[in-house]
């Protein structure tokens, strides 16, 4: 069978129907056979490729449960729809147990999320991209590498088209004068910052104001530059696209977010403040924990120290306490040039000769 999604389709009709079933009746031959000839005419040899397949994830199918278990743990198996538990077993068993140079991982990944746009539900290919994406790096992005390098390598960097975005650390000062991290969280299963596209006639400053003002409801006003960051993202009609983040420190009240879940906003669940001494145990991208990092010193200057007024904090065991909390982030993921960055704002010395590892003790003893 020359067309693999219609391979796959054939796999998801027949696990959908021993699924109906509840599994007990494993006449898999006649139904492999029956779909084959509702969805095309297909050689014998074929029908045999597709019985091997859907046995595969009968074998395993109570390890692969389990593995959808811990990807989605807010949605019992029961509760996801037939079509969506389905599509996951026959993507993880590709990434599980086939042959990565017979099924590549990205390969599996996109033919998931294609099923779910065919013949899921409106929310479906969100959920099951965020699910298996979250397999996908729990086994460490096998073929991350390889794929871009094809995907990209023909295509010079200045080439590429930009897409510039605006994202910012929010943080408030709560009633009882404690900073607070405003976060969103991720179908993924990260936190992260509200980030959006500028738009035409946008400053970075504008848009990010108005996309933290749709996603949260948050009133922010911008404090400083936080830095920058490119990478280089796959898509699927403009191919290889450099995405350039500008981030922020924003300062909002301490008010109650109210998350848009619209879907065109991206696939965020959930929105909430933490303080410092919550943040160091969150699941967060690398360029996020950076800018994190950078903000808490900011605030941490700019409130416990210098302007008292704003704060009803006057305990030093509790100043220090959330001045160590800002350094739980790990410092070891950042570069040299940021925490020599973090070191002068600080007013250390003889930071610009040290080593990288060397800097990062002397930070963490301060």
């Amino acid at each position: 069978m020359a067309n693999r999604h219609l391979f796959r389709s054939i796999i998801l009709q027949t696990l959908f129907e021993l699924d109906i079933q509840n599994f007990i009746d494993k006449n898999i031959e006649s139904l492999v056979e029956y779909n084959v000839k509702s969805f095309s005419s297909s050689p014998a040899d074929d029908n045999k490729k597709i019985i091997e397949a859907i046995v595969g994830i009968l074998d395993k199918k109570d390890t692969i449960d389990e593995v959808i278990e811990k990807a989605a743990p807010d949605w019992p198996l029961n509760k996801i729809t037939i079509i969506d538990r389905n599509i996951l077993r026959l993507s993880i068993y590709e990434l599980l147990f086939v042959d990565r140079d017979t099924v590549p991982a990205k390969v599996s990944i996109n033919e998931a999320v294609e099923l779910a746009k065919q013949f899921g539900g409106p929310k479906s290919s969100r959920f099951v991209n965020g699910v298996i994406g979250a397999v996908y790096r729990e086994l460490g992005e096998p073929g991350k590498d390889e794929y871009s390098k094809k995907k990209y390598e023909d295509i010079p960097l200045e080439d590429m088209e930009i897409d510039k975005k605006g994202a910012a650390v929010v943080y408030s000062i709560d009633s009882n004068g404690i900073p607070r991290i405003g976060m969103v969280h991720d179908i993924f299963g990260y936190w992260t910052l509200s980030k959006g596209s500028i738009e035409k006639g946008e400053t970075e400053e504008e848009a990010t104001i108005r996309e933290i003002k749709e996603e949260t409801d948050w009133n922010v006003e911008i404090i400083s530059k936080l830095g920058s960051n490119e990478y280089i993202a796959y898509h699927p009609k403009r191919g290889p696209v450099r995405k350039q983040v500008q981030y922020f420190l924003a300062k909002s009240d301490y008010t109650k977010p109210t998350l848009d879940k619209n879907p065109d906003l991206g696939g965020l669940d959930d929105v909430r403040w933490f303080d410092f001494s919550e943040i160091s145990d969150l699941n967060m991208y690398d360029d996020v924990s950076k800018m994190l990092i950078k903000a808490i010193e900011i605030i941490t200057e700019k409130h416990l120290l210098f302007n008292k007024s704003e704060m009803v904090i006057e305990d030093d065991s509790v100043k220090k306490d959330i001045i160590d909390a800002s350094l739980d982030i790990d410092l070891s993921s950042m570069k040299i040039t940021d925490l020599k960055e973090i070191a002068k704002n600080r007013g250390l010395s003889g930071y610009s000769s040290l080593k990288k590892n060397e800097l990062v003790k002397l930070l963490l003893k301060k």
